[in-house]
Parts: structure tokens; sequence; C-alpha cells
């Protein structure tokens, strides 16, 4: 009998020794880190890297309200601002690549606040697992009537040192007027603010003469007659401002919108990002979803998350070639 029991412990009877231990523990072995297939058992949190109250984080409400639905658990939105969203980027990052911790990024955190900041501090998309595009928020070039200018023609024949104001360094809407204002080479002031908000409000006081700012956060004082719309800066015109002519059309190449993604860390198993990606799905055709998008001015961009991976890459290849093409430094 001792002889038998020596042969039985090999390779096969070891494996069957194993199972049944993790069986009895009640273990799970599965690829990335086990347990998936019953994913979520627990809270899924959305981290974004603004204030509450912004356009990104009730987008991010918005989107967990329903995705939380689907999923069947609790999708709390944690806010953490800081650095153009970085601080919220890097946290997510470096988070477990179970499933539970995702965020709202911003596509300007990636393609345009590297040409910004030191290399330490750029957010690359590729240290993520991206579920799913999102939309689109373009920007508006605004004027205080008081400023005297209506047109990018008014812009130029200025004969004073005009001031224009921006959402902040790294922006799209920094990037944006940057561009125009060295395209048409004309001498300004560029007045930075920590978010659009604060720059609507100093246009809206002249103390700030023009500044470009999200649409949704310019349109009830354009629609009041507080604000003097000049230009969009989207590739066509928006349709919530449809007399509004873009860049392109006033002959600038200045393609820059703000898109935005859910994301998860690297390494996230294929099986939980695209069970996500199935609830972000179902929340899009919901009808609470699209009056939210209508009634925020936002333009569906629901890609997939190669897809936007890859607009990403090229905008951010793009702009750099844009910045170095005018010798524009957004750090300044």
């Amino acid at each position: 009998m001792q002889n038998i029991s020596k042969r039985v412990v090999g390779p096969l009877a070891l494996g069957s020794v194993v199972a049944l231990a993790l069986s009895a523990c009640g273990g799970n072995v599965a690829a990335g880190g086990g347990g998936e297939e019953d994913y979520p058992t627990k809270e899924v949190s959305i981290t974004v890297g603004a204030a509450a109250g912004g356009s990104t984080d009730l987008i991010a409400r918005a989107l967990a309200d329903g995705a939380s639905s689907d999923l069947g658990q609790a999708m709390p939105v944690i806010n953490k601002p800081g650095a153009n969203g970085t601080l919220a980027a890097k946290e997510v990052q470096a988070a477990k690549p179970d499933g539970y911790n995702l965020a709202t990024l911003n596509a300007s955190l990636i393609t345009i606040t590297p040409l910004a900041v030191g290399e330490d501090e750029a957010v690359s998309i590729d240290d993520f697992e991206v579920i799913t595009g999102v939309s689109q928020d373009d920007y508006v070039m605004v004027a205080n009537p008081d400023a005297g200018v209506k047109s990018v023609d008014d812009i130029k024949k200025s004969d004073k040192k005009l001031s224009f104001g921006t959402a902040g360094v790294g922006t799209g809407s920094q990037l944006a007027q940057s561009l125009l204002l060295a395209q048409i080479d004309t001498d300004f002031k560029e007045v930075p603010f920590d978010s659009g908000a604060p720059a609507v409000t100093a246009t809206l006081g002249n103390q700030v003469n023009v500044s470009t700012v999200q649409l949704g956060e310019a349109k009830p004082h354009i629609d009041a007659g507080k604000l003097v719309p000049i230009m969009v800066f989207s590739e066509e015109r928006n349709k919530f401002l449809k007399d509004v002519p873009t860049a392109t059309e006033e002959g600038y190449d200045i393609p820059v919108s703000q898109y935005r993604a859910v994301v998860a860390p690297k390494d996230t198993p294929d099986a939980v990002v695209e069970r996500l990606d199935k609830s972000f799905k179902a929340t899009f055709e919901t009808d609470a979803y699209k009056e939210f998008n209508e009634k925020n001015l936002l333009t569906p961009k629901e890609i997939s998350g190669d897809e936007v991976a890859a607009e990403w890459a090229d905008l951010a290849d793009r702009y750099k070639k844009l910045v170095d093409e005018y010798d524009i430094d957004l750090a300044d």
C-alpha cells in the first residue's frame, strides 16, 4: 500500500488535489485575475479629473445612472480635480485592473496637455484600456458686445490690443485660440483661467474682450445677446449654432474639439471591458441619455475603444505639427 500511494501522487493527481482545494475555498481560476465571469460583484467607480458641476462631471454622472442599472451595481462618481485631469488619470492608471476603477478622460489631456508639460507629467492613451468613446463638445470663440468685434476680420482690423481668455494651459481652448491668433498674425494679450466658467464670466464683464470656451458654457449667454459668437472650431458646423461659421470655412486649419471616453487601467480583462462596453451602449440608447446630450449641447461620439485610441493618437500628431509649424509655446 505504501508503494501505491507514492505512485499516485504524480502531476495529474497533484493537479486534482489543488483543484479540490481551490473548490473547497470557493477559489476561481480565470484569465486576468479571476472572477470576471461574475463581474461586477460590487460598486464600480468613475473618477473625473474635474470639479462637480462641469461638463465632464455631468457626463460621467449621466453615464453612471444608466450603466449602474444595466450592471446591477452602484456606480459612484469621484471628483479629483487638478492638473487638467492628470491627477485623476494617474490614480486610475495605477489602480488594480479588475474593472472596478474607471475614469472619464478628456481628449485634450492626451492630445494637447503633453504639448505644455514635461514628459513625466504627460498622460498616454496607451496606459489604459479604452472602453468606449462618449461625446464631442465643440469650442466657440465669443466676444463681449462692447469689444467691437463680430468676426475674425474685425479682430484683424482692431486698432487696439485685444485680450483673449482661455480655459487654461494645455486645454483645447488655448490651442484653438492660439492657432487662430498665430494664423492671423495679430498682437494680443492671453489671459488663462482655471476653467471655462471664469473665462465666460470675465468676457461677460469685458475684463477680457474675447474668449474661447466650450459651447455649453457660452450658449445661454449667446442666446441672451450677452456674448457674440465669432466662430466654432469643429470640422463641421455645430447643429446648435448653425449660423456660426467654422474656422475651416474661414480659411484656418484649426480642427479642435473636446472628445471624451471612458477608460479602465491597462490589462483589465477583455471580458470585463466587454461587459462595461455593453452597459454603456445600453445607456446610449436610453431616452434619458439622449435628452441629456441635447440639453447639454453634446454631439454623440459613441465609437469603439480601438477607434478612440487611433483617433486620439492621430490628433496628438496633428496638433504637434501645427504647434511646431506656427511656433506656439502652450506652456507660456
